[in-house]
């Protein structure tokens, strides 16, 4: 007998665990064609225009009639709006938050305006694009040099670079986005020094910036342009010299013991496929509920990716005004969408279809379930300072690096990110732990994977696995690697949201 899930009793689909083929059974039911893995089976006969039920919620509308035992998937399952009831804080309940003697700890770094890092680097930054290659080009050469092996609490010098910065329209939303995403690096608590590095004429002034969050120079925040020290192999020099000036200092911090309570987890998934929904991101949730227990924070995110599920979550906001901030949010891309002739449904991508993921609202009540069972307790912009406790929303893209790009601007010290088909992915100056949802993509991508989710379709409950989540996290919080820290990314998934027109 094949192996299927059935999510919730009111389903009438059913997910194939294993390839399935023509005439296999599940329960009672016949498959009548083959039903790839991670794909849905009709378990009972479906009108044409009956809502298909997955999770106990509506995913899509069948384009005809389906009898049991055939496939479900974009062939035979259309998506329209359809009404859902926000309940705004419904379902919010009382959050039990541990007493501090039963509180977990990690090894972290005290930065003197309170936050607490987990990564020590050196970051150089960049106003624009202009600026990028002599940014690179001084990261790289601090780091080529080996006298890194001098300063053993410095992580590296990192370059994080973007394509803006220029043809932008300096009172608009292009700029104020950059503004913040900028500021809110050059803060990260993973982050000890800072080298700003400019071309000089373009449209993001480094002291106009600076000025808007009194930002003066230090011994551990330098700035240069390259028009002004006299061109590329100067500046390069010059910030070479600067880094080297800032060794000593950074390397001052230690790590020392830090209550969990300090951890700000940024929540990411990328490569869905069908059972991410079921084993990595629920999984990922109980890890959040642990987290929040101990008075730290998770950042949900991916506005486009909670379509459909806000209804969800919603309900669980613990206040109304938070829970008609994120609709607000889910009505500007709707708007957003509609003006560029996209469409909400556009996603999920042909990877994640392949996987066996049908439309966005499929993807969207699978993605929402990293976000655990807690209140709701905030709604942000993007890269916007995150400073409530507990679970929060910040609006931004699904397109991972952007999204991440925002969190990590927000304040986020750590990121856990859940794959399916296998996404390749770092966020230097914060280290990523990559968690697969399946056992298929965790032996097929060994290295690139810290934990196997798939494990859970055998028999590990979601808490067993939520509570082995959250001791990684423990361990990369305290200077343990991940595997992709452990390749080498990170530099360049630095991607700042970019919006407005580019002139």
């Amino acid at each position: 007998m094949a192996r299927f899930i059935r999510l919730s009793p009111a389903d009438n689909i059913a997910l194939a665990v294993d390839p399935v083929a023509t005439g296999e059974t599940a329960g009672d039911v016949l498959a009548r064609t083959r039903i790839p893995r991670g794909h849905k089976m009709a378990i009972r006969d479906i009108a044409t225009d009956e809502p298909i039920v997955k999770y106990g919620q509506t995913i899509g509308f069948a384009r005809g009639s389906i009898t049991a035992g055939e496939w479900v998937h974009e062939h035979n399952v259309y998506l329209r709006d359809f009404e859902r009831d926000y309940g705004y804080g419904a379902n919010a309940r009382q959050t039990e938050i541990l007493p501090e003697h039963q509180r977990a700890t990690f090894k972290g770094y005290r930065r003197p305006n309170g936050k607490v890092g987990t990564r020590n680097y050196i970051a150089t930054l960049t106003s624009v694009n202009c600026s990028a290659s002599v940014a690179r080009f001084i990261a790289e050469e601090v780091n080529r040099s080996g006298i890194l092996r001098d300063y053993p609490n410095i992580d590296g010098i990192i370059s994080l670079v973007h394509g803006t910065g220029c043809g932008i329209d300096t009172k608009g939303p292009a700029y104020d986005l950059l503004k913040r995403t900028q500021w809110g690096f050059a803060t990260n608590p993973n982050v000890g020094g800072v080298l700003m590095v400019g071309l000089g004429c373009e449209a993001f002034q480094i002291p106009r910036w600076m000025q808007s969050y009194n930002i003066e120079e230090s011994t551990t925040f330098r700035t240069m342009t390259i028009q002004e020290t006299g061109g590329t192999r100067k500046t390069v020099d010059a910030g070479v010299r600067a880094i080297i000036e800032m060794l000593p200092m950074v390397n001052a911090a230690e790590r020392t013991s830090q209550p969990a309570s300090e951890l700000v987890l940024a929540l990411q998934c990328g490569g869905s496929d069908g059972y991410s929904g079921i084993s990595a991101n629920p999984a990922l949730g109980a890890a959040v509920d642990l987290l929040v227990a101990q008075g730290g924070t998770a950042v949900l995110s991916e506005t486009p990716e909670i379509y459909g599920a806000e209804h969800l979550l919603t309900r669980r906001a613990e206040s109304h005004a938070v829970g008609e901030k994120l609709i607000e949010r889910i009505r500007w891309w709707e708007d957003y969408t509609a003006r560029h002739d996209m469409e909400m449904n556009n996603n999920p991508s042909p990877g994640n279809k392949l996987g066996g993921l049908t439309t966005i609202l499929e993807k969207s009540l699978g993605a929402s379930a990293k976000g655990g069972t807690t209140n709701l307790r905030a709604v942000l912009e993007y890269a916007e300072p995150i400073t409530e406790r507990g679970l929060v929303f910040m609006d931004t893209p699904g397109y991972d690096p952007v999204s991440a790009t925002g969190q990590v601007a927000g304040g986020a010290n750590i990121l856990c990110f859940t794959t399916g088909r296998g996404s390749a992915f770092g966020c230097k100056p914060t280290p990523s732990i990559k968690l697969a949802s399946n056992s298929f993509i965790f032996e097929q991508m060994h290295e690139d994977m810290d934990i196997n989710c798939g494990d859970i379709l055998d028999g590990v409950t979601l808490e067993q696995k939520g509570r082995e989540i959250f001791e990684e996290i423990l361990r990369v919080a305290s200077g343990g690697r991940t595997k992709s820290e452990a390749l080498g990314y990170g530099d360049n998934e630095f991607v700042p949201w970019s919006l407005g027109a580019t002139m």
